[in-house]
C-alpha cells in the first residue's frame, strides 16, 4: 500500500514551494518595514508591496495544502500575482514618476532578479502538470508532483 503525502510538497513543486516561501518572507519583511517606517514618502508603492507579501503567502500555503479548492486558489493567486508583476513592471518601465520608491514587482521583478516574473509562469507550468485527478480521488490527493510520476520518481 502506498500512502499518500498530505502535501505537493515533492520534487519539483518542493523547489517551487521553497522560492514562494522565501519570496513571501521577503515581500513581507520588506513591506512591513517600509509602511511603519516609510509609509508617507511612497503609500501605493508600499501598499502594492503588503499586497505582494499577501499574494505569496496565500500562493505558498495553496501549493503546499492539497485539494481541488487549494489547487484553484492557487491558480487564482497565481495569475492574480502575474497580472500584478506585468502591469505594475509595464507601469514602472512607462512612467517611474508614479512610483517614487519600488515595490517587489517594480519593472518586473528587477530588484528581486526578475524571480516574481518568471514564479508565477512556471507555479502555472507545474499546476498544470499536478491537476487533481476528478475519477476515484474527490479530494485531489493525485496532485502531487506529475500526474503520471510514481512516489520513486518523486
Amino acid at each position: 500500500m502506498v500512502t499518500q503525502k498530505s502535501t505537493r510538497a515533492v520534487g519539483v513543486g518542493r523547489v517551487l514551494i521553497a522560492v514562494y516561501a522565501v519570496l513571501a518572507l521577503a515581500a513581507t519583511g520588506r513591506s512591513v518595514f517600509q509602511i511603519l517606517e516609510q509609509f508617507s514618502e511612497a503609500p501605493l508603492a508600499y501598499t502594492l508591496s503588503a499586497l505582494a507579501a499577501v499574494v505569496y503567502i496565500v500562493a505558498t500555503v495553496s501549493l503546499i495544502t492539497r485539494g481541488t479548492t487549494s489547487y484553484a486558489v492557487a491558480w487564482a493567486t497565481i495569475s492574480f500575482e502575474l497580472a500584478g508583476v506585468l502591469i505594475v513592471g509595464l507601469l514602472t518601465t512607462l512612467d517611474p514618476a508614479l512610483f517614487p520608491d519600488d515595490t517587489v514587482w517594480s519593472f518586473f521583478g528587477r530588484g528581486y532578479g526578475f524571480v516574481p516574473l518568471v514564479l508565477p509562469v512556471l507555479g502555472m507550468v507545474w499546476l498544470a502538470r499536478a491537476r487533481p485527478r476528478a475519477s476515484g480521488d474527490p479530494a485531489g490527493q493525485a496532485a502531487a508532483g506529475a500526474p503520471e510520476a510514481s512516489d520513486e520518481a518523486r
